[in-house]
């Protein structure tokens, strides 16, 4: 239930009817039933009944039914939510911070010239961000 959880649904009302020893479920905001009182918490049926276990903070779990991570940042369940500095596959960065807006061409009298511009500057924000090959 706490090393490497994995559950079977997130923010659940009331427990599910029929549960397996050993599966585990993230308790909703406004528990019911068996689970009252426990908002948020990690509730996992036992052959001795519901165990639940508090979030802490950074604490992340599988949402098995939805191939999701979830994790408890500031008091709260995240499900799907990746938080980095950079995004690194295979030791090249393909994602980093985000850089600044691009401005919108304006002004000229030939058009071609602005266009080449805008594509150039798009294309300088993509090798910035590491999405495309510095070239």
């Amino acid at each position: 239930m706490l090393v490497q959880p994995c559950v079977e649904a997130f923010g659940l009302g009331a427990p599910p009817p029929d549960p397996v020893p050993g599966q585990c479920w993230i308790v909703g905001d406004s528990p019911a039933g068996a689970w009252a009182g426990s908002a948020g918490a990690l509730a996992s049926w036992t052959e001795g009944g519901w165990r639940f276990a508090a979030p802490r903070e950074g604490m992340a779990v599988w949402i098995a039914g939805e191939e999701l991570a979830a994790r408890y940042v500031s008091g709260a369940w995240r499900a799907g939510q990746l938080s980095a500095a950079q995004l690194v596959i295979d030791g090249e960065q393909v994602v980093g911070a985000r850089e600044g807006a691009i401005d919108e061409p304006d002004g000229g009298s030939v058009v071609d010239a602005e266009a080449r511009a805008a594509i150039e500057a798009i294309l300088q924000a993509l090798r910035a961000h590491g999405l495309i090959d510095g070239g």
